[in-house]
């Protein structure tokens, strides 16, 4: 135990924060003047994880689509989601997922009645995804007129899903002030699940064994947890993306969702990519590819601090004029201003 509780902010994802000073006008973050400064380290990474995810540009500057994704209270990578879901037409299908996924777990298994409640659950499962599971509860809840009733026989917290249809509404009037399209692809969800991975690409993890995976990124292991759908699915995904990872016996993946390899390709290039079996790269043309994206990094960098540096430069030579200009003036003893003769009533 610590002496002192340790400041929320040192301890806790900064994307959001960052995004808002970002949207504020904020240049460098690194010396803002926060009440307890969070480690260098920790605003660092989040400014990555925005970059990753197309908030950020390569100098570190505010994109269009995230000065999108600042105008809703969520976490960024769900306002990417609802971003991508715009440009896919599936906007009211991603909705529904974001605020379900804004709200505590809607399941819940009583001791006394675990078999009963595991068996409701599985009614609900989508084999592809645990975020289309989501989608299906809200659905079926919808078509039963969002009744207490029908949650507690199904074994749903009656709460949880009034407070996801008050979340969904409030992005929804956010979406119609944004005008964005409320549109809907119907039983397509493949679309949906493109939109997840758009997301989530940098949380992607490949099978190893049966209900075991390995981080694409980091190599570290993780499992699928015994309540996805995924789980008793019959078939192991070769590759997913999860919304968190918990850890309490073993790395669990929360909220997973299968994708296709090539999706992970086409949202993350900075990440993954499709090897041409024809021309066979090798770790030499990998290399050479790095240090080209690597250099053009440096050169955007160094574009962007030349132009501040410039921009410095001429707001000092203007007000080293403005101060020589004053010095100039000459002042000469008696001489008063011209002004209108002041009218005096009779």
């Amino acid at each position: 135990m610590f002496m002192n509780t340790i400041p929320e902010i040192q301890r806790t994802n900064l994307a959001s924060v960052v995004l808002l000073l970002k949207s504020l006008g904020v240049k460098n973050l690194l010396e803002f003047d926060f009440m307890d400064p969070p480690p260098q380290d920790t605003i660092l990474n989040s400014m990555y994880q925005l970059w990753v995810i197309s908030a950020l540009d390569n100098t570190g500057e505010l994109t269009s689509a995230g000065s999108k994704m600042n105008d809703f209270p969520l976490d960024p990578s769900l306002a990417k989601m609802l971003i991508t879901a715009q440009e896919l037409g599936c906007t009211n299908e991603v909705l529904t997922i974001v605020s379900m996924l804004s709200v505590p777990n809607v399941f819940y298994r009583p001791k006394e009645r675990m078999e009963e409640s595991d068996l409701a659950r599985e009614k609900f499962f989508v084999p592809e995804s645990d975020h289309l599971t989501l989608l299906h509860v809200y659905t079926q809840w919808k078509s039963n007129h969002y009744r207490d009733s029908w949650c507690n026989k199904h074994f749903i917290h009656p709460k949880a899903m009034r407070k996801a249809r008050e979340v969904r509404s409030q992005l929804l009037d956010i979406m119609k002030a944004l005008k964005m399209p409320y549109s809907s692809c119907s039983t397509d969800w493949d679309v949906i699940r493109k939109c997840i991975c758009s997301a989530y690409f940098h949380q992607a993890a490949r099978v190893k064994g049966i209900g075991e995976y390995i981080n694409c990124r980091s190599g570290m292991k993780c499992h699928l947890h015994p309540t996805s759908a995924l789980y008793g699915a019959g078939f192991t995904p070769d590759y997913v993306v999860y919304h968190e990872l918990v850890m309490t016996s073993k790395e669990y993946m929360q909220c997973v969702t299968a994708v296709d390899p090539f999706w992970l390709a086409e949202m993350g290039p900075m990440f993954f990519s499709i090897r041409d079996k024809d021309r066979n790269y090798g770790q030499k043309e990998k290399r050479l590819a790095n240090r080209a994206t690597e250099s053009r990094l440096n050169m955007e960098m160094d574009l962007k601090m030349a132009r501040e540096k410039e921009e410095l430069e001429a707001t000092r030579a203007e007000e080293a004029r403005i101060a020589t200009s004053r010095a100039s003036q000459i002042a000469t003893p008696g001489l008063r201003d011209i002004r209108t003769p002041r009218r005096r009533g009779i």
